[in-house]
C-alpha cells in the first residue's frame, strides 16, 4: 500500500520502479470533493503525486486517495482545518516527510456560507478565504522550488467584487475571497524572486458544488439566471490543471472559465 493515511503521519517515501522514481508533487486544499477532488485526479493522471487537505470526511478522502493511487500517483490525504495554525504546522511536517519539493499548490478550499461556523465566528469568511490562504502559502513556501506554481481558485462574483451587485447571501464570501486574491497578489514580487508563479483561476457558477446548491436554496433562480453560462466541476478542474502545468502562462495571469467576466453585468 503506497498511501499515506488520513492521519497526519506519513509513511516513508516510496519510489515506483515503473516510473523511475516519484513524480512531481502537488498540494490541493479542499481535495476530497468537487473541484478539488477532480483536480487531484487529473493531476494524478498526468503523473503527479498529490497531497490534499480535507476537513472532516475521512471515508470520502480515503476514496480520493485510492483513486489517485489507481492513476499511479502517490497520495497524502491530510485532515486539516486550514484556519487552525496547529493543524497547518502538522500539515507542514507531513509534507516535509512526504516530499522534498512541491511543484504546485492549488488553493481551492474556501468557505463562508456555513451557518454554524459563521454564527460562532462572524469573521470566519475572512479567516478562511484570506488569512488561511496566506497561511497555507507560508506553510508550503519551504517546499516550493524555482519553477513552482501557486494557483488560487475563485469565482467571477469574488473576482469582480466592488464592481458588481452581489447576491446578498454570497457577499461575505465574495468580499473575503477578493481580499484573499488581493493579499496573494501583493506577494507576487516575493514569489517571483523565488521563481514561483501565481495564477488566479476564476469560474462562473459551478454546477453541483455546495456553493451553487446553497445559493440556489437561499436565492431561488440564481442557477437558472446563469443558465448556459454555468460550468461543470470537470471544466474548471481541467482549466486549473492546464494553466498550472503550462509554463507559458505568465505569473499574475487570470484564467477565466465559463462566461466572460462582464457577463455578470454591474
Amino acid at each position: 500500500m503506497r498511501r499515506t493515511s488520513t492521519a497526519l503521519s506519513p509513511t516513508p517515501r516510496h519510489l515506483d520502479a515503473d516510473r523511475g522514481g516519484a513524480g512531481p508533487a502537488a498540494l490541493v486544499t479542499g481535495g476530497s470533493r468537487g473541484i478539488g477532488a477532480a483536480t487531484c485526479l487529473l493531476l494524478a493522471a498526468e503523473g503527479w503525486d498529490v497531497a490534499f487537505t480535507y476537513r472532516n470526511k475521512a471515508t470520502r478522502a480515503a476514496e480520493i486517495a485510492r483513486q489517485i493511487e489507481e492513476r499511479r500517483g502517490r497520495a497524502l490525504s491530510a485532515r486539516c482545518d486550514i484556519t487552525d495554525p496547529a493543524a497547518l504546522a502538522a500539515l507542514g511536517s507531513a509534507l516535509a516527510a512526504w516530499t522534498s519539493t512541491l511543484r504546485l499548490v492549488v488553493l481551492n478550499a474556501s468557505g463562508g456560507m456555513e451557518r454554524d461556523l459563521v454564527a460562532r465566528d462572524p469573521d470566519y469568511p475572512m479567516r478562511i478565504n484570506r488569512d488561511a490562504q496566506l497561511a497555507v502559502l507560508d506553510t508550503c513556501l519551504p517546499r516550493l522550488g524555482r519553477g513552482s506554481t501557486v494557483s488560487f481558485v475563485t469565482s467571477h462574483w469574488a473576482h469582480r467584487y466592488g464592481s458588481l451587485t452581489q447576491v446578498p447571501e454570497y457577499e461575505p464570501v465574495a468580499r473575503s475571497k477578493r481580499a484573499g486574491e488581493d493579499a496573494l497578489r501583493d506577494r507576487q514580487d516575493e514569489l517571483a524572486a523565488r521563481g514561483i508563479r501565481l495564477l488566479v483561476v476564476t469560474g462562473d457558477l459551478v454546477e453541483g458544488t455546495i456553493t451553487a446548491k446553497l445559493l440556489e436554496r437561499r436565492t431561488p433562480g440564481v442557477a437558472a439566471q446563469r443558465g448556459e453560462a454555468a460550468v461543470s466541476i470537470d471544466e474548471i478542474a481541467t482549466a486549473i490543471v492546464a494553466a498550472s502545468l503550462d509554463p507559458t502562462v505568465a505569473s499574475g495571469a487570470t484564467i477565466v472559465v465559463g462566461a466572460p467576466l462582464d457577463s455578470l453585468g454591474r
